[in-house]
């Protein structure tokens, strides 16, 4: 599946519509550049999922915790790692194991560490706006997802 987003709040719309769909438990790899709109998508989940505050890249910080409502939402980004093995160091599995739904960018750096994830969704600037590709998702998540972007 593959759509054209001419803006930011556009890309935030696919994140609002993942949150409509994705199960509580979920895993989910964000592949592209870096400004390619991986943390717009994350925020547009975020506000949809009801948080009022800051939702930011956690490049620096490598993982942003969010509890809204009651349920657990981790963003990862793992491109500052130098060995997939730092994430052994900063608890990658009880993360997982939680029951929420994790986003992940720069899985590659991580690779042996993580997961299979539920979806893969890659983002990549095309002249002003973004092409998004969803590369993995059940077909019944793809249904939903479709509904919903009509």
């Amino acid at each position: 599946m593959e759509f054209i987003l001419k803006s930011v709040e556009e890309t935030e719309e696919v994140g609002a519509i993942l949150f409509k769909i994705l199960p509580e438990k979920s895993l989910v790899f964000l592949l592209g550049d870096l400004g390619a709109g991986k943390t717009s998508l994350v925020r547009g989940f975020m506000r949809k999922a009801g948080h009022k505050g800051t939702v930011k890249s956690p490049t620096y910080n490598i993982v942003e915790e969010y509890k809204v409502k009651q349920r657990l939402f981790f963003h990862f980004d793992l491109y500052r790692l130098v060995d997939p093995e730092e994430l052994e160091w900063i608890g990658i599995g009880d993360y997982l194991q939680e029951n929420s739904i994790c986003f992940i960018e720069w899985p590659s750096n991580g690779e042996g560490y993580l997961e299979e994830p539920d979806i893969i969704i890659s983002l990549k600037v095309e002249g002003e706006g973004r092409k998004i590709t969803i590369q993995k998702m059940t077909e019944a998540l793809k249904n939903s997802f479709l509904m919903e972007k009509q």
